[in-house]
């Protein structure tokens, strides 16, 4: 084991640990999950009520610019929308035909923060538009990395600022043997489901 593959083990186990955090924070905000669905204590709700601010004075309270460049921003819908389906159609097809699992986009497409009482209408409506556009590219870019991790698993000789998941697993930019004696291995392991990514 290289220094940089140390290196990219303790970022998965400080990976966990976030998620190991995550589950204080919901006890410190009172909400649980109960058969997928997301429930706060009645005083969290109650309290969430009292902070939402009311339409009108929200459209009082914006910035005109962030009004003026609403449409341009969900217009985004249209390629965002596209780009998922043709990335669904595309791992549909060839990763079936290379063995590879597919993702599954719900890990990814995380569409929830709508239910959050103390968010009105309109920030409802940005909160779901958000978590569905990053969520689209979240799961482009698991796709990517395995298909990545098939064709071509070499690290780069130059630094990649946050590298996929898969990336750890590849091998060190001119090891030559390595790349012809892991290629195989690194393709099967995307075949095993429980050797893939999602979270």
């Amino acid at each position: 084991m290289t220094r940089i593959d140390d290196l990219l083990q303790r970022i998965a186990t400080l990976e966990r640990e976030i998620d190991l955090e995550l589950d204080l924070v919901r006890s410190t905000w009172r909400y649980r999950f109960e058969k997928g669905r997301i429930r706060f204590e009645r005083d969290a709700r109650e309290a969430h009520r009292r902070l939402r601010r009311s339409i009108p004075r929200y459209l009082r309270e914006s910035q005109i610019l962030n009004v003026l460049t609403a449409p341009v921003i969900y217009a985004m819908i249209i390629p965002i929308a596209f780009l998922d389906a043709w990335v669904s159609l595309y791992q549909a097809i060839c990763f079936r035909a290379y063995g590879i699992a597919r993702v599954k986009r719900s890990a990814y497409i995380v569409i929830d923060r709508h239910h959050l009482a103390y968010l009105n209408g309109i920030e409802k409506l940005n909160c779901m538009y958000c978590g569905y556009a990053n969520g689209v590219f979240a799961f482009i870019r698991e796709v990517a990395g395995r298909t990545e991790q098939y064709w071509c698993p070499i690290r780069h000789a130059k630094r990649v600022h946050a590298p996929h998941t898969h990336y750890r697993e590849f091998v060190d930019y001119g090891d030559g043997n390595g790349y012809h004696r892991r290629l195989i291995p690194l393709r099967r392991e995307l075949a095993d489901e429980s050797a893939t990514r999602d979270h």
